[in-house]
């Protein structure tokens, strides 16, 4: 398709598209390098239309300012796109590529990282990404808008570390119109909630489970809990929502799982977190709303960012303080690869680095205000930076004597 009509605009299309998925390809328009439309491959029908011009009418997340240098958190649908006969083809949305956004997959790995990203991120820049990740998810559910396809493929990362949900048109919401609920009907395997896998529809407890998924990829080097190979399985090849719907997770079953040489495990997590993880995978969930919510991770998450310590050994080595000694150079003296791109440092005391008071958000508190999402903490200044005044009030007082003198 060369062209659509927008606001009853004609709107040329660039000739490539940017991206092509199962449902819909993404094509740049001509000379609005921001600007982005989303063509359906089969004519949407008329509940996906209601649905679309509800979305154009809704401003999800609107009543939180941001500071000007974060992206929109959700590709939400700005316009409607139509054909040269009036029907509805798709619409228009903001364009996150790269490399100002990269999908968050693009984190688990230390060389795909190093390319995309800056060579310095750390173990605490990936906890900061969870941080947003969970932050956002409250949001979205203190308003009632369920991701539903939740996963890694569906979310982009910016170089500040702050996410954006990409696939918005599938998440479910109320119709602000007053009609029935729209429902969330795509699901990634891999990241879908035992319940999903038996075709329950998705549910703030299904968004629950993926972000535990996404939260312990990031923290653990891309390990999915549910990787691996059970060993009662003999030869036979099973999926991981295979897996997912059986329970089977080496983060609770390890000793029913082969995991390769190498795998970052759970113990890296702090206490806290790990509880977290193990409560989300247990092999048999009686009831998902005893899942831990998102408004639990954020909580752990923030626990966590304040309660980091560096390496004293190599650059780039940042881990949760609970552990007596750097895990990544663990690794590396265990000749596996090192996660984080380090380089060995003059020996100095190891120090958990001071970060700045941040306001949190409690599971009572979940629904209301929240606090402005926040980058990873940036590297901390050194102590250097307080010596000239120190040696400036040190001048003054002798000076002030001096004239005592006099």
């Amino acid at each position: 398709m060369s062209e659509v009509f927008v606001d009853g605009e004609r709107t040329p299309l660039e000739q490539e598209p940017l991206a092509s998925g199962g449902q819909a390809t993404v094509y740049a328009i001509s000379g609005q390098p921001q600007r982005v439309v989303k063509i359906y491959h089969d004519p949407p029908g008329e509940d996906q239309r209601r649905r679309l011009s509800s979305m154009i009418r809704m401003r999800p997340l609107a009543d939180r300012a941001t500071d000007g240098s974060q992206a929109p958190e959700l590709a939400w649908p700005t316009a409607l796109a139509k054909g040269t006969d009036g029907t509805t083809v798709g619409y228009v949305m903001r364009r996150f590529a790269q490399p100002d956004h990269v999908p968050l997959a693009a984190l688990f790995d230390q060389r795909t990282r190093a390319s995309l990203f800056r060579p310095e991120l750390n173990w605490g820049f990936l906890l900061g990404v969870s941080w947003n990740l969970a932050y956002l998810t409250v949001r979205l559910h203190s308003e009632d808008i369920v991701v539903g396809d939740f996963s890694a493929r569906n979310i982009v990362v910016d170089q500040g570390g702050f996410v954006t949900f990409l696939d918005c048109d599938s998440m479910s919401f109320d119709d602000p119109g007053g009609g029935p609920r729209f429902r969330s009907q795509m699901h990634t395997p891999a990241y879908s909630a035992p319940e999903r896998q038996e075709g329950a529809p998705a549910s703030q407890a299904s968004d629950s489970f993926a972000l535990a998924i996404c939260v312990f990829q990031l923290l653990t080097g891309g390990t999915h809990p549910f990787g691996g190979y059970p060993k009662d399985l003999g030869s036979v090849s099973i999926s991981i929502g295979s897996r997912i719907a059986e329970g089977t997770s080496y983060v609770t079953q390890p000793q029913r799982v082969i995991m390769p040489r190498g795998t970052v495990t759970p113990e890296i997590l702090p206490p806290a977190l790990r509880a977290l993880a193990e409560r989300t995978f247990a092999s048999s969930p009686s009831d998902p709303t005893l899942r831990p919510t998102p408004a639990e991770w954020f909580e752990a998450l923030e626990t966590t960012r304040n309660e980091t310590a560096s390496c004293a050994v190599r650059t780039q080595h940042t881990y949760a303080a609970h552990l007596g000694a750097c895990p990544w150079c663990a690794r590396v003296a265990r000749q596996e690869a090192d996660l984080f791109e380090s380089v060995p440092v003059a020996s100095v005391p190891a120090r958990t680095p001071a970060t700045s008071p941040k306001t949190t958000v409690t599971a009572d508190s979940a629904a209301g205000a929240v606090p402005l999402p926040q980058p990873p903490d940036p590297p901390q200044p050194s102590s250097w930076g307080a010596v000239p005044v120190a040696v400036l009030i040190a001048l003054f007082v002798i000076a002030v004597l001096l004239l005592g003198l006099h």
